[in-house]
C-alpha cells in the first residue's frame, strides 16, 4: 500500500473542532475563470483563484496556448488574454483534472490548429466519449484511444447543434457551450435535470449571449469575450469536508465564511439537514454572479435518509463525505442512481467501500449506491487516498472518529483540490498530522 516517496497523515481521534475558517477558492470556478479570461481580449484579474494540483494544470495548459499569466500572489492571476489562442509546441498537459481536459476539449475542438490534450495514467481512465459525441456532431475531429486520452484534435468547421444530454453533466453541457462560442449558429443543450451553472454564469459575465429556462441552455456565437474581473468563492465542495467534520465530531461548532452557496452545489447541505444536521445560513451575498455566505454548523444527533434523483447531481462529489456522516447517523442511509461516482478520479462507490471496510465498517455496496445502518463504531487502520482527493479527505473524516490511530496513505493528492486541509483541520482542533509515508 505505502508509497515511500509519498507523504501519509497520522489521525487522531477528534472532537470539540471549534473556530472560524474559510476554504479556498472554488475549483470548478477557477477552472472556468482561466479559460474565459484566455479566449478574452484584456487583462483579466481573478482574486481567490483555487491554487491546486488541478487548476494549476489548466492555468500550464492556457499559458501553453501563448497565453501571458501573472501571478502577484498565489491565488490572484492577471490573465492577459488577446481574443485567440496559438498552438502549443507540446501535448497538453491536465494531470488528473477531468473538468481541465473536457472543457478545454470544447475549446480547443473550435481552434485553427492541431492539438493533444492528455493527463496522468489515472486521467487516461477516465471515459471522454460522453464529450467526443456531441461534439463530432458538431463537426469537430477528434480522436482517442477507445474513447479516452490523449485525445487529438485536428481545425474544423464547428457548427450549433441542439443537444439533448442523456445524463445530466455540467462537464459535458460546458464543453458543447464552449465548442459553441467557435460555432455557426446557435448551439443549445437539453439537460436531463439542473446541473452546476458556473459556466453559463461565467459565460454572461464575459458578454455572451447565453439563455437557460426550464432545463435548455442556448448560446449565441461570441464575436468576442470581455475581460473578467471577479474574486472567486470558497469552494462549497471543500467546505463540505469541514460541515461532515462538525457534525460527526462530538461537542463540534465551526462558523465557514465567504462558501460559494449556489443551489447547483448545495445538494450535501439539504441532505444533511434532512439527517438532523444543525447548519444555519447567513450574511448571503453575491460573488462572481453567484450567491455566496456563512455557514454556522453544531455537531448533534443524525438519522438516516433515502437521497436519488436530481439531488444526487447537486452533490455528486459529496457522497465519499457523505457515507462517513452516515456511519454516525441512527438507521438506514440508502443512497441510489449515483452510478456516476464509479466514473470519477475513482471509482469511489468501490474504493470507499473497500476502505471505510478497513476501518470495521458495514456497508452495502449497490451498482447505482450504498446502503448503511448507522450508528457504527470505527477502529483505527492503515487506508489509503488512492490518488483521489476527495476519497483522501473523507477517510480522514473517517480517521477522526474512529477508536485508535488511523494511518492515511497517498494523501499528497488532497492537494488537487484542498491545500492546506490538514492545516484547516489542526487549526480547529482535529489531531491529524503529516508524516513521510513508510
Amino acid at each position: 500500500m505505502p508509497n515511500p516517496e509519498s507523504t501519509c497523515l497520522i489521525v487522531q481521534p477528534s472532537q470539540d473542532l471549534r473556530g472560524t475558517t474559510g476554504v479556498p477558492g472554488d475549483k470548478s470556478i477557477s477552472h472556468r475563470a482561466v479559460m474565459l479570461a484566455a479566449l478574452a481580449e484584456g487583462r483579466s484579474t481573478v482574486r481567490g483563484w483555487l491554487a491546486a494540483g488541478d487548476t494549476e494544470a489548466t492555468l500550464r495548459s492556457v499559458q501553453a496556448l501563448g497565453v501571458r499569466v501573472e501571478r502577484p500572489a498565489p491565488d490572484e492571476i492577471h490573465v492577459h488574454g488577446q481574443g485567440s489562442l496559438r498552438a502549443a509546441a507540446e501535448p497538453l498537459d491536465f494531470a488528473n483534472a477531468g473538468t481541465g481536459i473536457r472543457l478545454m476539449t470544447g475549446i480547443m475542438a473550435g481552434q485553427p490548429f492541431a492539438s493533444v490534450l492528455d493527463g496522468t495514467p489515472q486521467l487516461r481512465r477516465r471515459p471522454m466519449k460522453r464529450i467526443i459525441t456531441p461534439l463530432t456532431q458538431m463537426g469537430a475531429d477528434i480522436s482517442g484511444v477507445e474513447g479516452r486520452a490523449p485525445l487529438r484534435i485536428q481545425p474544423a468547421a464547428l457548427r450549433g447543434i441542439r443537444y439533448e444530454m442523456p445524463v445530466a453533466s455540467a462537464q459535458v453541457k460546458s464543453a458543447v457551450l464552449l465548442a459553441g462560442l467557435f460555432a455557426k449558429g446557435e448551439t443549445t443543450v437539453v439537460e436531463p435535470g439542473p446541473t452546476r451553472d458556473h459556466s453559463e454564469c461565467m459565460l454572461r459575465a464575459a458578454g455572451v449571449d447565453v439563455q437557460a429556462e426550464n432545463g435548455v441552455v442556448t448560446l449565441q456565437p461570441a464575436t468576442g469575450l470581455r475581460p473578467l474581473d471577479f474574486r472567486v468563492p470558497g469552494d462549497f465542495s471543500s467546505a463540505a469536508f469541514l460541515l461532515v467534520a462538525a457534525t460527526t465530531a462530538a461537542g463540534s461548532e465551526l462558523r465557514l465564511t465567504g462558501i460559494n452557496l449556489n443551489p447547483t452545489r448545495t445538494g450535501l447541505l439539504d441532505a444533511l439537514r434532512m439527517m438532523g444536521a444543525d447548519i444555519q445560513v447567513s450574511e448571503v451575498g453575491m460573488e462572481a454572479g453567484e450567491p455566496s455566505g456563512t455557514l454556522t454548523v453544531k455537531q448533534g444527533p443524525l438519522c438516516g435518509i433515502e437521497i436519488g434523483g436530481d439531488m444526487v447531481v447537486r452533490m455528486i462529489d459529496e457522497f465519499p463525505a457523505l457515507m462517513v456522516a452516515a456511519l454516525c447517523a441512527e438507521g438506514r442511509t440508502t443512497v441510489r442512481d449515483a452510478g456516476e461516482l464509479r466514473l470519477k478520479e475513482t471509482d469511489r462507490l468501490s474504493v470507499m467501500t473497500q476502505e471505510l471496510r478497513r476501518l470495521g465498517a458495514s456497508i452495502e455496496e449497490r451498482e447505482g449506491g450504498f446502503v448503511i445502518e448507522g450508528p457504527q463504531a470505527l477502529q483505527g487502520a492503515d487506508v489509503d487516498g488512492h490518488d483521489d482527493h476527495r476519497i483522501a479527505m473523507s477517510l480522514t473524516l473517517a480517521g477522526m472518529l474512529a477508536q485508535g490511530q488511523t494511518r492515511l496513505h497517498d494523501a499528497e493528492c488532497i492537494a488537487d483540490s484542498f491545500p492546506g486541509f490538514e492545516e484547516s483541520l489542526r487549526s480547529l482542533g482535529a489531531r491529524v498530522v503529516a508524516a513521510q509515508d513508510e
